[in-house]
């Protein structure tokens, strides 16, 4: 029987060869492509990368305790590659940043973090880190495929005061200008990212929560079921892609 990672692998496969039986070249591109040359540089030199202090705070939180990420996992070295196979399936959709607060709560048996905190999202960067080089590669779940669905139509669904979707900016629109930056695709290979406007690392569901803002919608709840499901579709949308967390953005 196949392995989780096993159907991650076939279902990266079957995107990539739906791209070709379609007679089209893949033409995604990650986030990082599109960033001026001083961004992707500031990216690819770890001593200069504006997240290296979180990195350090999450090897300090690694082993830090008698019930430390460590004494169940090791080094976090170890972890190589399960960051690609996020958002999985645990009685529902489950994120990374979900899954270490899990840990955290269940297993260390110390209170959740709040959205968005230092020292969560440091942990949740130093795993995401050990998958540098490594594809997405979505695991396969009906719970998953549901949500995917779901997710997609939400990517589609128009919003907000500006009546706007997620696709007239990311696809119609992507590789164009919107105040000075280059619109992406919205491939989420590289999360969490330290975005320059924030002067701080963020999550995806940050993100997200930004761009249902820009478009004057109301904005979901943290962990809210249209998050997940629309985490759960970009990371479909992105499979294949080269992962090199955590990003830098403008």
């Amino acid at each position: 029987m196949r392995g989780r990672a096993g159907w991650g692998r076939v279902l990266c496969g079957l995107v990539l060869l739906a791209w070709a039986g379609a007679g089209q070249a893949d033409e995604r591109r990650s986030g990082r492509d599109t960033m001026s040359p001083a961004l992707r540089a500031l990216q690819a030199d770890d001593a200069q990368h504006p997240a290296q202090l979180a990195l350090a705070l999450g090897r300090e939180l690694w082993s830090a305790g008698s019930r430390s990420c460590a004494s169940c996992h090791g080094p976090v070295e170890s972890l190589r590659g399960v960051a690609a196979r996020y958002p999985a399936w645990d009685g529902g959709v489950l994120d990374l940043p979900g899954r270490v607060q899990r840990c955290r709560v269940q297993h260390q048996q110390q209170p959740a973090w709040a959205a968005e905190d230092e020292s969560w999202l440091a942990l949740v960067a130093l795993v995401a880190q050990q998958s540098r080089g490594s594809v997405v590669q979505p695991p396969a779940h009906p719970g998953l495929d549901a949500a995917a669905q779901r997710g997609e139509q939400a990517y589609r669904q128009r919003r907000g005061a500006l009546n706007l979707s997620c696709a007239h900016c990311h696809d119609e629109r992507a590789s164009l200008r919107l105040g000075g930056s280059v619109i992406p695709q919205g491939q989420v290979d590289d999360y969490p990212v330290y975005r320059l406007e924030w002067q701080a690392l963020g999550s995806l569901q940050r993100r997200l929560r930004g761009c249902f803002s820009g478009v004057r919608a109301n904005v979901p709840a943290w962990d809210a079921a249209l998050l997940m499901d629309l985490q759960v579709y970009l990371s479909r949308r992105s499979a294949g892609l080269s992962m090199q967390p955590p990003g830098v953005r403008p």
